[in-house]
């Protein structure tokens, strides 16, 4: 029985690697090993379950079956293991988490750290990215996200509340007074974030009743929000920008909040998970935690 579980743990770490490159690399083994192994399995089970090109391979239809059920499988297993444990009191096991750059770094490292200080007998792996695939979503236990969700096959568990302002540095609305509508935006200086495959320059406000949608001119753009926020600092212009990233910058005066009277569409942070059997005891545990450290108010309210 356990050849087969860690034939079935084997293939779906292949298919969701993407690759057998890949697969090799994230296994520490060398692509032949994989090629081979692969072949073997297929041997067994008597089954075509791979397409096979030089770069990137595609399942079969039984491939694809194969895929399905294993997951599923794994799925039910380990939850039944976990929840043993957990009724012993043990909290084991590898918790995979993914969050985005920023907020992973100001705010999830130090979470992990310390639900680590209290369930010390389980492993945690942080992976920390700005884009994550539907391919991806599946590597993870947990991933916690900001703003939009793509992706409608995780399910979203809320975990802190966080609006989005605009705003700018002293400086630069010394040079150019700050817009009274957000229509005078198109004559601003703007700075885009690129995230979440949004259109990042098209701005959505509203106002009681009134709805506005200006497109800004993006005299600058960058995919990390740690880079954007220095730009606005230094000057270089307006940026729409999270609460949790600007709190302190507004509370020190160093940036300062512009159409404080127009609110922009929330990016709450929320815990996504697969829509699987159930959730794990150590999933279940996180998640709580999580929900427990951004109560009753985020840092970046308090």
């Amino acid at each position: 029985m356990s050849h087969d579980i860690t034939d079935l743990r084997f293939f779906v770490a292949i298919t969701e690697s993407g690759s057998l490159a890949e697969a090799a690399r994230r296994m520490d083994v060398t692509a032949s090993s994989v090629s081979q192994r692969l072949r073997q399995l297929e041997s067994r089970l008597g089954l075509h379950l791979v397409h096979r090109s030089t770069r990137r391979f595609s399942l079969t239809d039984e491939g694809e079956l194969f895929h399905a059920g294993a997951v599923s499988l794994l799925a039910e297993l380990d939850g039944l293991i976990d929840n043993l444990r957990a009724r012993s009191g043990e909290v084991a096991g590898t918790l995979n988490v993914c969050g985005p750059l920023g907020f992973g770094r100001h705010h999830l490292a130090a979470a992990i750290a310390d639900f680590h200080t209290r369930h010390p007998g389980l492993k945690v792996s942080l992976t920390l990215s700005d884009v994550v695939s539907a391919t991806d979503a599946n590597r993870f236990d947990l991933i916690v996200h900001i703003g939009n969700l793509a992706n409608s096959s995780l399910v979203a568990y809320p975990i802190a509340p966080n609006a989005r302002f605009v705003c700018a540095a002293p400086g630069y609305l010394a040079r150019r007074p700050a817009p009274r509508t957000p229509q005078e935006l198109a004559g601003h200086d703007c700075i885009a974030l690129r995230e979440n495959q949004e259109d990042v320059t098209l701005w959505h406000f509203k106002k009681k009743r009134s709805e506005v949608a200006v497109r800004v001119a993006a005299t600058l753009s960058s995919n990390d929000g740690d880079v954007v926020r220095q730009w606005a600092l230094k000057g270089k212009g307006l940026i729409m920008r999270s609460e949790w990233d600007i709190a302190e910058s507004l509370a020190s005066g160093h940036l300062v909040r512009v159409l404080e009277d127009w609110s922009l569409p929330a990016a709450d942070v929320v815990a996504l998970v697969a829509q699987r059997l159930g959730m794990s005891a150590r999933v279940k545990l996180f998640l709580s935690f999580l929900q427990q450290r951004f109560k009753p108010v985020p840092p970046w309210r308090s």
